[in-house]
């Protein structure tokens, strides 16, 4: 799997093609209530109704079947708080081969459930990224398995991109695409497949207030990783990747970051106004919009809701 350090849009077109039979062709949805509350026209491409449940399925899918048969055969392995471990297992599921999966102790038990549902051998861990890196090291040398990690991968990446390519082939043009940053998958997928279709329209990327060593990396030019970070997002929790940040200072305009009150506060407009489960990560972009944070005024704004799965037993409202 040894491929040029970033994709291309082209390697992007050959992910969807290669995820087109298995991945959902998610829709889009609009609000006429939220576009009113913000003063923009908000697009939401529904990522929460994937399989899995989020957009990672795209990226694991990718990965899992772009293997040689020799390398499937010895399994896949990730560590992840979730949704790319739902989505790996199910990717491996579909192509008849194993996938262990690292996870924190203390991942949403929703998300402990998806994964053994799909039939992912799960190894708990330390919630701590060391701890995670080691554990899947030990299981990677016992297994022999192929790490496909969560977003510092090639595959997974062109994957990721899958999604704002539709959002854009169905509802173009944008003035502007926002995504969450986590560790940055979705994100430089999502850069690289706007900047090439839609050159004038900006890539911004929202991150918790609690959570923000993208926006630290973004201003100062330097990779900071994240240290204790504190957000309701779980699935932002993680620091950026290599190749995600590369891609991040070449093609993304702006970094903003959220309090997790108005976090909250866009998940419930979500659900109240629109009638879908969406997770906090998801609602990350839209709280920055009702922050301030980022301008939609009169302009075309596509959003990618990232995923919706959490424990409905803690819900923040």
């Amino acid at each position: 799997m040894t491929m040029s350090f970033i994709p291309s849009f082209s390697d992007i077109e050959q992910a969807h093609a290669r995820i087109r039979p298995l991945a959902h062709r998610t829709p889009v949805f609009t609000s006429q209530s939220i576009d009113r509350i913000t003063g923009g026209m908000l697009f939401f491409k529904c990522e929460n109704l994937q399989k899995v449940g989020a957009f990672k399925f795209r990226g694991a899918t990718n990965a899992v079947f772009s293997l040689s048969e020799e390398e499937a055969r010895r399994g896949v392995a990730t560590h992840s708080s979730g949704n790319h471990a739902a989505a790996l297992a199910l990717a491996a599921r579909l192509r008849g081969v194993p996938a262990y999966i690292v996870m924190p102790k203390t991942a949403p038990e929703i998300k402990k459930r998806a994964v053994a549902g799909y039939g992912g051998l799960i190894t708990f861990c330390e919630p701590t990224l060391q701890a995670r890196e080691s554990t899947l090291a030990q299981v990677i040398a016992e297994t022999g398995a192929v790490e496909v990690h969560p977003y510092d991968n090639f595959f997974v990446i062109a994957g990721q991109g899958t999604a704002a390519k539709e959002l854009i082939e169905d509802a173009s043009p944008f003035d502007q695409i926002l995504a969450p940053v986590g560790g940055g998958g979705l994100l430089s997928g999502t850069a690289i497949a706007t900047k090439h279709l839609l050159p004038h329209c900006r890539v911004i990327a929202a991150e918790p207030l609690g959570a923000d060593d993208a926006f630290r990396s973004f201003r100062s030019k330097t990779l900071i990783p994240s240290e204790n970070p504190k957000t309701i997002a779980d699935g932002l929790l993680t620091s950026l990747g290599k190749r995600n940040f590369a891609v991040m200072l070449d093609k993304v305009d702006d970094v903003v970051t959220v309090s997790e009150e108005k976090i909250v506060a866009a998940m419930r407009l979500v659900w109240e106004r629109m009638k879908i489960i969406i997770e906090p990560s998801s609602a990350v972009p839209l709280a920055a919009i009702l922050e301030g944070k980022v301008d939609v005024a009169g302009k075309k704004t596509g959003i990618i809701l990232s995923g919706g799965n959490l424990d409905l037993g803690k819900l923040p409202f």
